[in-house]
């Protein structure tokens, strides 16, 4: 299994990001064994350079594009990407999932994030999880988001939940940067409240997504 991670603050071994793991439908997310980092700036800066995480953010990504590709593979005329997701086993995080969403589709227009009463391109669950909150995929074009409940005590949760979306979109983990940077997850610490992508994040999912959609046969959108 590859994991992708974000320090959580109380517990230096745990670990938040992306994770090769269970299968999306009625299968509830499963621990895997994990060799978390040291809860340092520069030990986690070294990971997010690893093969490891790369290859694990690259394999999330293009599983919810493929899944994307095959559902809309009856629709050859459409001029949008949409991905679904559900949220039946996470009640708790509808809000802050539902606010993550709209985050993410007011930000970016070669895609849109849209809810479904199941099934979907990815779900969400919630539950406990030393590691935090983290998402995975099973490689078969399904995956889901996993929210601890802890972690999103001590974060705020709408970041968590928009972080972690982020991978979804295909963003890598980037600890190192600044609060105003989504994708820096943990790395400013539990002061940051910031659930926005900025820019250059905003940027590259559109960019992603534009050659997503044309490399998947659907047509691209002008």
């Amino acid at each position: 299994m590859r994991h992708s991670r974000m320090p959580r603050k109380s517990l230096p071994a745990a670990v938040v990001g992306l994770a090769l793991a269970a299968a999306l439908g009625g299968v509830a997310p499963t621990a895997t064994a994990a060799s978390a980092p040291a809860g340092s700036a520069e030990t986690y800066a070294a990971y997010e350079r690893s093969q490891e995480n790369q290859a694990a953010n690259k394999a999330f990504f293009e599983a919810v594009q493929r899944s994307v590709a095959e559902q809309r593979a009856a629709n050859p005329g459409a001029l949008a990407v949409t991905v679904t997701y559900n949220t039946r086993n996470a009640p708790s995080f509808r809000s802050q999932i539902s606010r993550s969403t709209q985050i993410w589709n007011s930000s970016v227009s070669n895609v849109k994030l849209q809810e479904v009463s199941s099934g979907g391109n990815f779900a969400y669950y919630e539950g406990n999880d030393s590691r935090g909150s983290y998402a995975s995929t099973d490689g078969h074009g399904r995956g889901y988001i996993f929210l601890d409940y802890r972690q999103n005590q001590q974060y705020n949760s709408t970041r968590v939940t928009a972080h972690e979306t982020g991978h979804v979109l295909g963003l890598p983990d980037h600890y190192s940067g600044p609060c105003s940077e989504l994708m820096s997850g943990g790395g400013p610490g539990t002061s940051c409240t910031n659930a926005y992508p900025n820019g250059a994040e905003r940027s590259r999912v559109n960019q992603l997504w534009a050659n997503g959609f044309a490399a998947s046969g659907l047509g691209a959108k002008g």
